[in-house]
């Protein structure tokens, strides 16, 4: 009978000091789908030291978070390019604030091209005739004689918008298949001997990584931590956290984390590169 109004009396305490305890401060984090496993990882190993936070992140790519950064239903936006004067504007008008962004990892746009294709290097002037539709099939880039299948992502990916302005350098060929996502990209140029598709660094297993090269004088490089450091490899960006304001209190702690060590150390893992 002692031992059993023990046991109630632990459980009653225990419930009591409970009550007491203050809901995890919850911050909520939206956007790129190039960023997304990163951003799961660095709350999933943040949460673990620090119960005190509730980290949510979703995807659904750079333009969707930078929106609900506007609208106010994100605390954080992952964006894999960097926001528009008109997106900026909005967010003036509405707070008064032109916003904060903080580059926060960098990564090497991929070309993945099937593992039986023979291609294995382009320039940016073929890559830019590819997914324009101009050059329309492999034997015009040293390839078999078939027709090249495009695969891509849809107009609110960042990653879209970047490989658009700085590859394509126009319209996509009406062609292209867009995809919701980069591992669905993969996934299709994995399954299709004649596809080829674009997307973040650390996505590219289960396909053959194509090299780059600027011009038909330049070498042919493959994105690496190194490529990327010295500026050669020709396709390489910032990822950024956007926010309404300048961070203060949890969500301070969570950015200096992020950009610290420990936080620079999963962008390796990951299979990005570091911010410095």
């Amino acid at each position: 009978m002692k031992k059993q109004i023990i046991i109630a009396c632990i459980i009653m305490i225990s419930l009591i000091g409970s009550a007491f305890m203050p809901a995890p401060k919850k911050i909520t984090i939206k956007g790129s789908d190039t960023m997304v496993i990163l951003a799961q990882k660095w709350a999933e190993v943040y949460m673990k030291s620090h119960q005190e936070v509730n980290l949510q992140v979703t995807g659904g790519g750079s333009g969707t978070g930078i929106s609900a950064l506007i609208n106010g239903a994100t605390d954080i936006c992952n964006s894999s390019r960097s926001m528009k004067s008109s997106e900026i504007d909005k967010l003036k008008e509405r707070y008064g604030s032109l916003g904060i962004e903080i580059p926060c990892a960098k990564d090497g746009i991929t070309i993945y091209v099937n593992d039986k294709n023979p291609v294995s290097e382009l320039t940016i002037k073929q890559l830019s005739g590819i997914f324009s539709g101009r050059i329309r099939n492999w034997k015009d880039v040293g390839g078999p004689d078939s027709d090249i299948k495009l695969y891509g992502r849809e107009n609110s990916s960042g990653t879209y918008v970047f490989f658009q302005e700085n590859v394509v350098k126009g319209d996509y060929a009406a062609s292209c298949q867009t995809l919701p996502g980069t591992a669905a990209v993969v996934n299709a140029v994995k399954n299709d001997k004649f596809g080829i598709g674009y997307g973040g660094a650390a996505y590219s297993m289960g396909v053959k990584k194509c090299k780059v090269k600027k011009d038909d004088k330049s070498a042919a490089v493959e994105a690496s931590a190194e490529t990327i450091k010295n500026g050669t490899y020709p396709i390489s960006r910032y990822l950024y956290m956007y926010l309404r304001n300048r961070p203060t209190g949890e969500v301070k702690s969570y950015i200096d984390w992020i950009l610290g060590p420990e936080g620079q150390k999963l962008v390796v893992e990951t299979g990005y590169f570091p911010v410095r």
